[in-house]
């Protein structure tokens, strides 16, 4: 599976939709052929961004080896009650819409933003002065895993005026499941209600995988 980018960067992901609906066949492990769950475990390919679906054997080969072609995404979520990002510093990053995921791109050697949109992710230009300025005020970035750990920065609540911020670290895969949501449930120029929705119950969802209590509105 895989991701399309919005500004023609990288590889076309042709699988993207099936984080956003059901598919009639079954899920394979793309390296053994195994039948896989619903929920199953990721590889990613960092030059083309490309996401590979596999078993939980097949993603161990992958755990500890460097320099392979395939790097293992790893599944732990994690919350940031307490980071830091003001208004300003959200602005400085040029990021057009209130929703966007960040992550060290080992073939490009920088930090890199996109943001979801109906086409697909779009990579956005990164102000590096004023992400440096964010690592400073929160330390936690500093350990973000290259290629396959991103922060989500959902702040669609906030502009609306009815929820907090929502910042997150969390699996590459994770970012590109919003990628898939609005892909497939955006509606008019606004989104629609259903695609609200969707990305709320999403955000529910990576609640739980956090082990947290509770839901987050996040539209």
């Amino acid at each position: 599976m895989s991701v399309e980018s919005g500004t023609g960067l990288g590889r076309p992901f042709a699988a993207l939709r099936q984080f956003a609906r059901k598919r009639a066949d079954v899920e394979k492990c793309d390296l053994c052929g195994i039948e896989l769950a619903n929920e199953h475990q990721h590889l990613i390919e960092p030059i083309n961004r490309k996401l590979i679906c596999t078993c939980d054997a097949c993603s161990i080969l992958f755990s500890q080896q460097h320099g392979t072609k395939y790097k293992r995404v790893p599944r732990r979520v994690r919350f940031l009650p307490d980071f830091r990002l003001a208004d300003g510093q959200w602005d400085a990053l040029l990021i057009p819409i209130e929703l966007a995921f960040f992550y060290f791109s080992s073939p490009q050697n920088k930090v890199v933003a996109f943001y979801p949109s109906p086409a697909g992710a779009t990579e956005s230009l990164l102000s590096l002065d004023t992400w440096n300025d964010i690592v400073t005020e929160n330390p936690v970035l500093k350990g973000m895993e290259p290629d396959v750990e991103a922060l989500l920065v959902n702040r669609v609540g906030r502009s609306r005026g009815n929820a907090d911020a929502v910042n997150c670290l969390v699996p590459i895969d994770e970012c590109y499941k919003v990628v898939g949501l609005i892909r497939t449930h955006w509606r008019g120029f606004s989104g629609g209600t259903e695609v609200w929705r969707e990305i709320a119950q999403f955000f529910a969802e990576l609640r739980r995988k956090a082990g947290l209590t509770g839901e987050v509105s996040s539209a």
